[in-house]
């Protein structure tokens, strides 16, 4: 009798350690400054000229509400997501790489689609998303850190 005790504290104790585990296995969703992910100024302090894409790099970008020229065409919706393993990165490490990943597919969007930006660059988590100039959204868990970026692919007037 005393025997199926212990067998049966121990087996509380094991589940009781699995769902501690779980628990801290969820995904917490962080806001984040934008500027120091993608290496850029400040909103303010962006330069304005936007150039013919000849490859991705020439694709401006601007997030949220941010001023940008007179938009001559619209193109259509882009929206790319990004997943990266954590590896033994802390949590806003790896949030900060996602951003980086998926900003180079919108980019890549853009020049496939000859744009020479995409405006109103909204990021997001599942159902929680952000339209802001200098934050982002990101999900991140004990494995990944994960996103969406959603803008409109446009043709904006060149100096």
């Amino acid at each position: 009798m005393k025997m199926r005790y212990t067998h049966g504290a121990m087996a509380i104790a094991v589940a009781f350690v699995a769902l501690s585990r779980t628990a801290q296995a969820g995904t917490e969703v962080k806001s984040l400054p934008l500027p120091a992910v993608l290496g850029q100024a400040a909103s303010g302090e962006r330069k304005q000229a936007v150039a013919q894409p000849q490859s991705g790099a020439d694709i401006a970008l601007f997030f949220g509400d941010e001023a940008h020229p007179a938009v001559r065409s619209r193109l259509g919706d882009a929206s790319e997501s990004a997943r990266i393993a954590r590896r033994t990165d802390d949590q806003t490490t790896a949030c900060n790489r996602a951003p980086g990943e998926a900003v180079d597919r919108l980019r890549t969007y853009a020049h496939d689609h000859n744009a020479n930006a995409i405006i109103n660059i909204r990021t997001s988590f599942h159902s929680t998303e952000t339209a802001s100039a200098t934050d982002f959204t990101c999900g991140v868990s004990g494995s990944a850190a994960a996103l969406r970026l959603r803008g409109d692919a446009v043709v904006l007037e060149t100096n």
